[in-house]
């Protein structure tokens, strides 16, 4: 029997304790079947990091999607057979972003749940959100990711023909959604206006104090690193976003105090709004004085990534700000990149190599391990050096009074 969506089911449907899925991407002139496959690995652990485990993976080659189902008809019947000979999977998640339209189309042809790359994202802020500046933050991105699409969601109640006469009920309730979803969107944003205010205040009265904030790929060990420069106790997990809100600590580096921010990680297609709406959160990387862009070095495509978070950092206007590359988790690197069988001399060469052409990329950096502590001494004696030089140029007497 075929499963009837409506909008508020769908929102209710992503709190199951288990599911099953497919996930769903494209190769394209743009996307080469290598990276259309990282792509699928990434958007695979998004899901299990939603609750979500993957049982099968589909790819099509098109030259661009189809602007009704987004992938072309043999490929949704494929799918289409799969599910019926797997009943127990209940979604089909998308690499990329789909219409409403695309969206209804495809639910009606797959009787299951659909869901694309950045609703999916969404649901992982809505889950790990805590304090009521994320959760509204999470809440506008998903109204202002759902305006444009209710039409294409309610296009099964709409008239088949128009013209005079022929204004129905679906337009009408099209309309009515529309105007809801517009005064939550205003509520929504009145309510993160007070937020930041108050969190303008709380940063004024910090006083004369040297910001740092780690910001850097999702997943890529900012908590880890957080941890460890700051002997606290952040949440660390190996999932997607464990981190939402900004979590500032005070630190001291023999008698030099400094604030250590630690930051949500970033994404590829990251959606758009939910950079928009997590801009008050950001604010502590704009206002931060040195920024330490920690990068998991053991990762396949970590220079996709380090590309990503310094287009992040231009879109918040943050991307000149003073950066140290802290090329985290080289322990793993070693282990999954070198032979056992080479010898030490050879391993510190090839390193040594990593390192010139990575600083004659991106600049500055420092190879270490949160997990085994490596490199992190002297990680710490440059950051020292840095902050001590802010302090110098702007708070002198800061320095006199140590």
């Amino acid at each position: 029997m075929a499963q009837e969506w409506t909008l508020s089911e769908k929102r209710e449907a992503w709190h199951m304790r288990e599911e099953y899925a497919v996930i769903v991407g494209l190769i394209t002139p743009q996307v080469s079947e290598s990276t259309a496959q990282e792509y699928l690995d990434e958007l695979e652990f998004l899901a299990l990091t939603a609750g979500a485990h993957t049982v099968r993976r589909f790819v099509q080659r098109l030259e661009h999607p189809d602007h009704r189902t987004f992938i072309g008809k043999g490929k949704v019947e494929e799918i289409r057979l799969y599910l019926e000979r797997h009943p127990e999977v209940g979604s089909v998640i998308f690499d990329d972003d789909l219409t409403g339209k695309q969206t209804n189309n495809l639910e009606k042809a797959l009787k299951v749940k659909i869901i694309d790359r950045s609703t999916l994202i969404l649901d992982i802020f809505a889950r790990r959100a805590q304090t009521a500046q994320a959760k509204a933050q999470v809440e506008l991105a998903q109204m202002k990711y759902l305006l444009p699409r209710l039409r294409g969601l309610w296009t099964h109640l709409e008239r088949q023909r128009g013209g005079i006469g022929m204004r129905g009920p679906g337009e009408t309730q099209i309309e009515t959604d529309r105007r809801l979803v517009q005064q939550r969107i205003r509520a929504l944003e009145q309510k993160l206006r007070a937020i930041d205010q108050q969190a303008q205040t709380q940063r004024k009265t910090r006083g004369e104090w040297v910001r740092v904030a780690l910001v850097g790929y999702t997943n890529a060990g900012k908590s880890t690193l957080m941890n460890l420069l700051s002997k606290s106790e952040v949440l660390v997990e190996d999932r997607l976003f464990a981190t939402l809100d900004t979590t500032v600590r005070k630190v001291v580096f023999g008698q030099m105090p400094f604030l250590l921010s630690d930051t949500v990680g970033f994404i590829r297609k990251l959606p758009h709004h939910l950079v928009e709406s997590f801009k008050s959160t950001l604010d502590e990387v704009r206002e931060s004085d040195l920024l330490l862009h920690v990068v998991d070095v053991a990762h396949p495509q970590f220079e996709d990534h380090i590309r990503t978070v310094q287009q992040t950092l231009v879109d918040i206007g943050a991307a000149e700000k003073t950066t140290l590359m802290v090329y985290n988790k080289v322990d793993l690197y070693r282990e999954r990149y070198f032979d056992r069988l080479l010898d030490e001399r050879t391993r510190a060469e090839l390193e040594h190599e990593l390192a010139e052409r990575l600083c004659h990329t991106y600049g500055e950096g420092f190879f270490v391990s949160a997990r085994t502590r490596e490199g992190i001494e002297q990680l710490r004696e440059q950051m020292s050096r840095h902050i001590r030089g802010l302090y110098l140029t702007r708070y002198p007497h800061r320095i006199r009074a140590w």
